[in-house]
């Protein structure tokens, strides 16, 4: 029987009732109109890359859609002159890094700087993913999905889906307010993502959009350059922080056939080069030891959107960036990794020395599984983050992932 520690990155979680992988786009409305219709507790779960799910059975339905097709409707490389906008659309299933991946390799720009962030293009306009100096929003020309409560399909714009910080109108369906699951739709949205189109400019070259990407690359921030070359330094400063998925997992047979053969290979030998540097041996059956930092959530905690007034009691030298509150008011902010890290709980920390949990040695954000943890562990160990963020600053840390049966009970 397939558990949730099978399908998702962090590797606990309980056995699943009933696991259903449909390869069709009406197997995949008839398998969530079929859990609705019965009442059944319903879980869309993508790359497994942001759910801590409980250790007890899950006796419900999760749904994990198999479709991973990639087309590209116009010319990939427009009439020159004109404009050079090239939509691609890629359905749920498709894995995120291959999606990026395939765009690179036919010359289009857009999404090189989101580079080795697990999950599912579904996933990914759920939750708004970004990392240096890239929204996953700033592409998106529209998303098609099936609404649990009209059961109809329906086209959803840029406009619609309000992307805010790691926020979209989907992710928004399923919480009254942060961190507190909704009545009706939860864990999974009111939409379900069936497919995305997205609206990338042909182009070989990138803009270098983050400070910590511009040093790898010897480079200035806003400086063009290779999008193949901007991939690949993402991938490697994500890997130097443990913030890259561990590829031995599609070993799994639940995880088989998830991720296109080339593209974990490619991701073994990134694994085995660092092993390898690090003097470490391979596994019995030939893969590369497992690299522990990475059987995570990735960032645990969303940074802190403050009013100004509650930044005010920020220490002078807390991080500070200009942002935007739910409710469209002006905030400031802050960085949840120099919170815990400032508040205690430094890089490595674990709540006894024998726990199987741990803050990742390499980033404070990130929550480990250290090998047989459970999710009671993980539980265990945020809250004692949060505990300890709260009493240093005042301030409460919202988890990033969905939670089920865990920290929100």
């Amino acid at each position: 029987m397939t558990s949730f520690a099978d399908i998702t990155t962090m590797g606990v979680g309980g056995e699943i009732a009933h696991f259903i992988e449909p390869t069709t786009r009406v197997g995949l409305i008839e398998a969530v109109e079929d859990a609705d219709s019965k009442g059944l507790p319903l879980v869309v779960i993508g790359g497994g890359s942001n759910m801590l799910i409980a250790d007890e059975p899950f006796n419900g339905v999760v749904v994990r859609d198999a479709r991973k097709l990639i087309t590209v409707p116009d010319e990939a490389a427009p009439v020159e002159g004109q404009d050079r906008t090239v939509h691609v659309n890629a359905e749920a299933g498709a894995n995120w890094d291959d999606f990026v991946a395939f765009t690179v390799e036919i010359g289009l720009e857009g999404v090189e700087g989101l580079s080795g962030i697990p999950g599912t293009v579904g996933a990914s306009v759920v939750q708004n993913i970004g990392a240096y100096g890239q929204e996953v929003a700033t592409s998106v020309e529209s998303v098609e999905v099936w609404d649990r409560k009209t059961k109809t399909t329906r086209d959803l714009t840029s406009e619609d889906l309000h992307f805010g910080y790691r926020y979209s109108a989907l992710k928004a369906s399923m919480y009254q307010a942060p961190g507190v699951p909704a009545n009706e739709f939860f864990p999974t949205p009111r939409y379900v993502v069936l497919s995305v189109t997205f609206a990338l400019t042909h182009s070989e070259q990138g803009t270098v959009g983050y400070g910590q990407l511009a040093k790898a690359l010897g480079v200035e921030v806003g400086d063009r350059m290779s999008t193949k070359d901007i991939r690949e330094a993402v991938l490697n400063v994500r890997a130097a922080k443990g913030m890259l998925e561990d590829p031995t997992r599609y070993a799994l047979p639940a995880m088989a056939d998830a991720k296109r053969e080339n593209n974990v290979l490619a991701d073994l030998q990134r694994l085995s080069a660092l092993n390898e540097a690090a003097h470490i041996e391979p596994t019995e059956d030939g893969l590369p030891a497992p690299d522990y930092n990475r059987h995570s959530c990735g960032s645990f905690f969303m940074n802190p959107i403050l009013p100004a007034d509650q930044a005010k009691n920020l220490p002078e030298d807390a991080p500070r960036f200009n942002a935007t509150l739910p409710n469209g008011d002006p905030g400031i902010k802050t960085s949840a990794a120099w919170l815990i890290d400032h508040a205690g709980c430094h890089k490595g920390f674990a709540v006894a020395s024998d726990a199987p949990a741990s803050l990742s040695t390499q980033h404070t954000l990130a929550l480990t599984n250290r090998g047989g943890a459970r999710a009671k562990d993980i539980e265990q160990l945020a809250h004692t983050v949060q505990q300890r963020v709260r009493e240093a600053f005042g301030i409460e840390l919202v988890p990033e992932p969905v939670c089920v049966g865990v920290l929100n009970k």
